[in-house]
């Protein structure tokens, strides 16, 4: 499947069950390709979450409705920065969450996440 614009890939950006959708997850990379943003863990965390975003608007629902993500760091001294970034986009009702570093990620990347949402019914 392709990412809304962007090159194939092997997995869906995004899977829906019932009213729970599945969000793959989601590195720093701007829309309609995989060249990572510029600057570091800041940049990326904040254009893997609106990236994130996206794939929540099109599938139906949005931030507030995420009710668990998964964070991988290829730094655990990102952590803090990270959840700077992300205190940013979850202001409230802070879904669950998980972070653990990792030995490496795709492209390089310094951060990746993934998460769960609700999706309501359509009326």
């Amino acid at each position: 499947m392709t990412s809304a614009g962007g090159p194939p890939l092997p997995f869906s950006e995004a899977v829906r069950l019932g009213d729970t959708l599945y969000v793959s997850g989601q590195i720093g990379n701007a829309p309609g390709g995989v060249a990572l943003v510029k600057g570091g863990i800041v940049p990326e965390a904040r254009q893997a979450l609106e990236n994130i975003r996206a794939i929540l608007e099109r599938h139906g629902s949005s931030l507030d409705r995420v009710v668990k993500c998964t964070v991988f760091l290829a730094d655990i001294k990102d952590w803090f920065a990270f959840n700077q970034v992300y205190r940013e986009l979850f202001k409230t009702n802070l879904p669950a969450r998980s972070a653990l570093a990792t030995s490496g990620l795709a492209l390089g990347a310094r951060v990746e996440v993934e998460c769960v949402a609700f999706v309501p019914p359509n009326p």
